[in-house]
């Protein structure tokens, strides 16, 4: 009987280990290296496909944690397998650049069932459209449905009841927002740094938890960044280049309210349940302007209205008969025309910045939706102004009809937006009238702001509430007269209109509006007064009858006994704009664009009237 050798047993001990091909889920799942460390694979061959590593590899570079957590999983496994005598080898081809193209379309996860079934293996993988390939083209497979118990946040031991959000960076101690929004407190959670083996493991356990709990998903994940909602809590992961260094930010509601705890009025909640259908929630950062849009869209629930959310990330705190949507295949746009086939009574669009999200509220509003929208503001005024630009005017009162300010959790500021055709305040000639956005304290029945059209600019003028002067304008004059001493020979200093008017020779005034320009914007703006240089004039003859048109780049004087190519001097009050030659038709078209036309809108606005004079000769 012939015997066997020694090293003809090892060759038949290896052909008879079972091969294993893992895909990048099984991986990203850590599913081998579990199997393992429980010793349940003995006698085994661990072949990575070369296509998984780098697709892992790529998912690393680009900052997102499947990658790098997948990348640990190799070096894992290649570790366990010296200790417990299990090769770990690699095999297949890389991917060409035309394979990376088509990754998404499945040309990856071609490759790798190739290396499975080159090297005679059995496919691990926990990706089920991957198994179902694999036994359709006759490849061995496994198909492990990972089925983890919940595991608690690794931050979870940070937060008390009070704890707002928490910050982690490494090398900075760890610290904690701790109280309630508008009142709250930075509290060091200890004096030691955050280390980076620190980051690196909550990192992992985030991502590991993010991959099982049905309560988690990423809401954006770009190159050095990414952002996941854990149930209540919204993890912020920021690596350079794009932050200096590796940083971990949670957010979390400290409490969920309802609309009877805001302790509103009946007058704004009877708009709230009757008139109000485009709404804009606005504050400052951290006011609680998500966590009134949440008691909100409970409200309207509550009055048997269908509520929808558009978030991103999705962290607004509503029962589950309320739907949150997200970017449907990363845009709001395509949300909106699905939703608009759910026909919604409200929807409320959480953390609107970009554009393109002003344009889907617009859109949505427009074709009859209810809108609520959420928007960063230092003023509720701000909010109303991000649309202008983005709609026309006469549209802007059926688009928002209602601005609520946030501050300190509270509701601060209520304004009701109206559309009227009238002169705006201040104008006093009736060929001025024009279609007017007012904006007005609903508590109050107060007008603030009107905005309208003048030429081709919109304005927004606060027609209630102007500043006091930060000086007299008795003691304003006093210090000008002493500063004009050392610039100007002869001048006359004196008060119209509540403005300080300096007039002196034309030479002055050209010297005076060249060199000192600058000094005099400044002395109005510290002064909180207005001041004007104008020429002295000795000799103006009658007044004459004129009416204003304003449109375009000009502003058009008709004049009543005029002729043509006549000298005038127009003035507006008191004050004086500028000299003009009258054209045919006793008409005067002065830029808006120049010196005379600025001062001349710009006292129009103030409300003074324009007046004209014949000219009888200027001189000193």
């Amino acid at each position: 009987m012939q015997l066997i050798s020694p090293e003809l047993l090892v060759k038949l001990a290896g052909l008879s280990k079972e091969k294993i091909a893992p895909d990048t889920s099984i991986l990203i799942n850590q599913v081998l290296s579990a199997m393992l460390e429980r010793g349940e694979l003995e006698n085994v061959e661990i072949v990575i496909p070369v296509a998984a590593l780098d697709e892992l590899q790529a998912q690393a570079s680009r900052g997102r944690m499947e990658g790098i957590v997948g990348l640990s999983e190799v070096k894992k496994l290649r570790e366990l397998g010296v200790s417990r005598g299990v090769e770990v080898r690699f095999a297949g081809e890389r991917p060409s650049l035309e394979d990376i193209r088509l990754a998404k379309g499945g040309r990856i996860d071609a490759l790798i069932r190739d290396v499975a079934r080159k090297e005679k293996a059995t496919l691990y993988t926990s990706d089920y459209v991957q198994y179902l390939v694999a036994e359709a083209e006759n490849v061995s497979a496994k198909y492990f449905k990972v089925v983890e118990k919940e595991r608690e946040p690794p931050f979870q031991k940070y937060f008390t009841d009070d704890t707002m959000s928490l910050h982690l960076k490494i090398g900075v101690p760890p610290m904690a927002k701790r109280g309630r929004p508008g009142s709250f407190r930075l509290v060091k959670l200890r004096e030691e740094p955050f280390t980076k083996e620190e980051a690196d493991a909550m990192i992992n356990d985030i991502a590991w938890i993010t991959q099982h709990s049905e309560e988690a998903s990423v809401e954006i994940n770009r190159s050095g960044a990414t952002v996941i909602q854990l149930g209540q809590y919204r993890v912020s992961i920021t690596k350079p280049p794009f932050s200096d260094d590796v940083e971990i930010t949670v957010v979390r509601p400290i409490a969920r309210l309802t609309i009877q705890d805001y302790k509103l009025s009946e007058k704004l909640l009877k708009r709230l349940s009757s008139r109000a259908e485009g709404i804009l929630i606005a504050g400052p950062p951290g006011s609680g302007k998500t966590t009134f849009a949440s008691s909100l869209a409970e409200y309207y629930w509550s009055l048997g209205k269908i509520v929808k959310t558009f978030e991103s990330p999705r962290d607004l705190q509503v029962g589950p008969e309320i739907t949150q949507f997200g970017p449907l295949e990363g845009d709001f746009e395509k949300s909106a025309e699905i939703l608009l086939l759910i026909r919604p009574d409200f929807t409320i669009f959480d953390e609107m910045r970009r554009s393109r999200d002003f344009q889907v509220y617009i859109d949505m509003r427009l074709a009859g939706v209810g809108m609520v929208g959420v928007i960063h503001a230092s003023d509720p005024i701000d909010a109303i102004q991000r649309f202008i630009s983005k709609t026309d005017l006469g549209l802007l009162p059926y688009i928002i009809d209602t601005v609520i300010f946030i501050r300190n959790g509270a509701v601060e500021k209520v304004y009701e937006l109206r559309q009227t055709v009238r002169v705006p305040m201040g104008m006093s000639d009736r060929d001025l009238a024009r279609p007017i956005v007012e904006v007005v304290d609903l508590e109050a029945s107060r007008l603030e702001y009107e905005i309208y059209t003048f030429g081709e600019q919109v304005t927004v003028v606060k027609v209630h509430g102007r500043e006091g002067q930060l000086v007299s304008v008795e003691e304003a004059v006093k210090r000008l007269t002493r500063a004009l001493r050392k610039v100007a020979k002869d001048f006359d200093v004196s008060v119209e209109d509540g403005k300080i008017v300096v007039s002196c020779e034309r030479e002055d005034v050209e010297r005076l509006l060249k060199r000192y320009s600058e000094r005099i914007k400044r002395l109005e703006k510290r002064w909180g007064v207005t001041i004007e240089v104008v020429p002295r004039l000795l000799a103006v003859g009658e007044e004459l009858e004129c009416s204003v048109n304003e449109g375009g780049a000009t502003v058009e004087l008709l004049i009543n006994g005029s002729k043509e190519g006549e000298q005038v001097a127009v003035y507006a009050g008191d004050s004086f704009i500028t000299m003009a030659t009258v054209g045919k038709g006793g008409r005067i078209r002065i830029s808006k664009r120049g010196e005379g036309g600025q001062k001349l809108v710009k006292s129009i606005l103030s409300g003074s009237r324009v007046r004209v004079f014949r000219v009888g000769g200027m001189g000193s």
